[in-house]
């Protein structure tokens, strides 16, 4: 594997800002100094993300719902609007109890069931295909009410490994009561207002509904990864660091300037740690080191890249901060299994659906 020797200061390409712009990149400078850096925007762009509603569920007790392992590149969601749910893993039957405002992120797309809790035998659903695209499933109970949003995100080839190897295999989070008490600015209370116009474009069955709820979604998916990264209890992988005060400026850094040749000292630097601290945290965190993580960055960049016809591989190479091209070929088959030349083949003759890497 390539580290961060064998590249160089390179050109960044459109979308990808130079630190120097919004930073400076002296490591003694301090946290402060890249703060302004927005990780999670660089991220979500690199990644390629759409969302889509599927069903609406206004169910009552008794009622259960059980989806299988989703596609490689598929995070299924859901959003309890009203009423509880209990949400359970089929394998271990460990249970979570959800709420009104809870929402729910699969990231790994595993196997999972909802449910009321009440061990009884569930009714008959009809189902209501809608214009706009998503289905509305219902019941004839009216106990202990339940109304929920289930869909699902879809990952751009080939970064579904990127986000099961960094992200929790299970992200759940509450929206505020949207009325300021978190504070008018608060991730929680933006994530209530938002699940608002979700609700009410999901009763309306109106022209443009599906493209106005498929960018509801993509709003929902940043919000959700936002208040994961802002709670006490932070999950692991890349929302842990993200939320950890001391670490946050390295993982900023390595988003915005990918290309620039950096070396653990001065990562370390920038989060005012010495060189051996700042390893210790950064592998307890994430379980994998600062270089794996920015290996991992520049290959998702690479794949990117590749699949535009003027990109030469050697300019791509150069884009990433790699001097040998050789070095790049070996990094990016080692983290993607195929070479460039037969990711920029499958890129372009492929449907993004059909790719899984």
């Amino acid at each position: 594997m390539a580290t961060a020797a064998s590249a160089r200061p390179r050109r960044l390409p459109l979308g990808f800002c130079p630190l120097a712009k919004v930073g400076r990149l002296n490591p003694k400078a301090g946290p402060t100094s890249v703060h302004q850096v927005d990780w999670l925007s660089h991220l979500l762009r690199m990644i390629n993300l759409t969302g889509r509603l599927e069903v609406r569920c206004a169910y009552g007790a008794p009622w259960r719902v059980a989806w299988p392992q989703s596609a490689f590149h598929e995070i299924p969601y859901h959003v309890v609007l009203k009423g509880r749910a209990i949400l359970e893993d089929p394998e271990t039957r460990a249970t979570r109890a959800l709420e009104t405002g809870d929402i729910v992120l699969l990231p790994h797309g595993s196997a999972h069931v909802l449910h009321d809790g009440s061990g009884r035998t569930p009714g008959r659903t009809s189902n209501h295909q809608g214009a706009a695209g998503w289905m509305l499933s219902e019941n004839e109970s009216r106990d202990d009410a339940l109304d929920m949003l289930c869909g699902r995100f879809f990952i751009g080839p080939p970064h579904g490994r990127l986000v099961r190897d960094y992200l929790p295999g299970a992200m759940i989070v509450r929206a505020g009561d949207g009325h300021g008490g978190a504070g008018t600015g608060s991730t929680s209370n933006h994530l209530a207002n938002l699940l608002g116009l979700m609700r009410l474009e999901s009763e309306n069955d109106q022209a443009g509904g599906q493209t106005i709820f498929n960018s509801l979604s993509l709003t929902l998916f940043t919000l959700v990864l936002r208040a994961a990264s802002e709670s006490e209890q932070v999950p692991t992988g890349l929302l842990s660091l993200a939320g950890h005060s001391r670490l946050a400026p390295a993982i900023s850094a390595m988003f915005a300037d990918p290309g620039r040749p950096w070396k653990l000292s001065e990562l370390a630097g920038l989060c005012s740690m010495s060189r051996a601290t700042f390893m210790r945290h950064f592998q307890d965190k994430l379980g994998r080191s600062a270089m794996e993580l920015l290996t991992d960055i520049r290959m998702g960049m690479a794949a990117n890249e590749l699949k535009k016809p003027v990109m030469t591989t050697e300019a791509v190479a150069d884009i990433v901060g790699y001097r040998s091209v050789a070095a790049f070929r070996h990094a990016f088959t080692d983290k993607m299994g195929m070479t460039p030349g037969q990711w920029r083949r499958l890129a372009r003759d492929s449907e993004p659906a059909a790719m899984t890497v």
